[in-house]
């Protein structure tokens, strides 16, 4: 009686499954229809039909070699792959078309009503779902295409390298001194950077600098708040006019960095989050509220162009240099964190904020997960944050205008105060 049963329920089962299947092939046909809606009956290679059916005979070729043979999806495949290359010869003679996605989609199709059967009917559905969508929206796709530059292709391809390819390559253990580097995680950290930076760039260049000076420096402080100073600051240079708007835009540029530090911490050790939150607030809130101030008493109608990224961390050898450089601070943190305590890490952070704030960052809070006592971390993360801001600072005067070297320099001070006072008190 069991067995009855469960033949019954395994062959209603099937049903639904090829009922499945011919569904996702009328789900593409539809989409080839309507793309070929104007052609006159009979030029049409496929449609919702051929389409439904093709579906409908990957799930049969599924049943039958379960049932039958082994041979009879891959036969039955090649005789859809042939039929679909006669048809497209013959349409050759007429419409001089070299497209082949209208044959990959047949495929597929075929694919997706086996895999209803044999594998997966939701699994089978995803992927019919998306393949329509890329079919449809052959406009879109093709005109980001030419949008893209050659750079940002480049780069896009190195993240993936970074990322998919090297990452899972490296040894997940610990190594070095006392076990302070693992590779592996020591890679995460800047594939981490690198996406940031990733996401940041193609936030202005989607929405453009056009969208005012507040829009573009609150996105350039997700890829580089130092390019950005730079670059408004010659700006600034050679528009004195308008250095308050160049100086808000700063102070955008360098608190949105904050932000990006809980970011870090949230990912790689949230347990620090709580004691480093209240310093990155404050100190953001400090440089944020200026720079609307400033903005609103000197607003003016004009855009400025995008700020050159030059310093872009998807770029390998950049990649390279801060893998090198994190890891030497992990070292140099452990050996100062041994000889001379919490002074060695403070010094550390103030030096390293010189140059550049996420290594040190990075640093800090992995040490955290181990050794480093949480108060420490986050007075050495913020001393870092400030004095990288300060170093801003000393572009904006030295770089722009004294005008705007003000405006953004007493903020920055009073961040830096307020930060260290308020992780302190902590």
């Amino acid at each position: 009686m069991d067995d009855v049963a469960s033949q019954f329920l395994a062959a209603n089962q099937t049903t639904v499954n090829l009922a499945v299947a011919l569904l996702l092939g009328a789900i593409i046909g539809l989409e080839r229809g309507w793309d070929a809606r104007e052609q006159k009956a009979g030029e049409r290679i496929a449609g919702i039909r051929t389409f439904a059916l093709i579906g409908l005979l990957g799930g049969v070729s599924a049943v039958l070699s379960r049932e039958i043979t082994v041979w009879a999806f891959p036969v039955l495949l090649v005789s859809v792959g042939a039929m679909g290359l006669v048809a497209y010869s013959e349409r050759m003679e007429h419409i001089r078309n070299f497209s082949i996605t209208g044959m990959v989609g047949m495929l597929l199709t075929f694919c997706f009503g086996a895999l209803a059967v044999a594998v997966d009917p939701v699994m089978a559905t995803a992927a019919a779902v998306v393949t329509a969508i890329i079919l449809d929206n052959k406009a879109e796709i093709h005109g980001l295409v030419h949008k893209l530059q050659a750079n940002e292709l480049d780069a896009a391809l190195k993240l993936l390298l970074i990322s998919v390819v090297m990452l899972p390559l490296l040894p997940n253990e610990r190594m070095g001194p006392e076990g302070a580097l693992n590779p592996r995680e020591i890679w995460w950290m800047v594939v981490m950077i690198a996406s940031i930076s990733f996401v940041g760039y193609f936030a202005i260049r989607v929405a453009g600098a056009r969208k005012g000076i507040l829009f573009t420096s609150l996105f350039a402080g997700l890829s580089s708040s130092t390019a950005l100073t730079l670059h408004f600051a010659r700006q600034a240079r050679n528009n004195p006019q308008f250095s308050p708007q160049f100086a808000a835009g700063i102070l955008i540029a360098c608190g949105t960095m904050f932000p990006r530090i809980l970011v870090y911490c949230l990912i790689i050790n949230a347990d620090l989050l709580p004691h480093l939150v209240w310093p990155v607030v404050v100190m953001t809130l400090l440089l944020y509220g200026p720079a609307l101030y400033i903005w609103q008493k000197h607003s003016r109608a004009f855009t400025v162009s995008q700020p050159n990224l030059s310093q872009n961390p998807l770029d390998l050898s950049s990649a390279l240099i801060f893998g090198a450089l994190l890891t030497a601070i992990l070292l140099l943190g452990q050996f100062l964190k041994g000889a001379f305590g919490d002074a060695g890490i403070y010094a550390l952070a103030a030096t390293s904020g010189v140059a550049d704030v996420d290594a040190i960052t990075l640093s800090l809070t992995r040490m955290s997960n181990d050794s480093l006592a949480m108060g420490t971390a986050v007075i050495g993360i913020v001393l870092a944050a400030a004095v990288n801001n300060l170093v801003k600072s000393g572009m904006a005067w030295g770089i722009g205008t004294r005008q705007a070297g003000v405006m953004v320099a007493g903020p920055m001070v009073l961040s830096l105060a307020a930060g260290l006072l308020v992780a302190w008190l902590q």
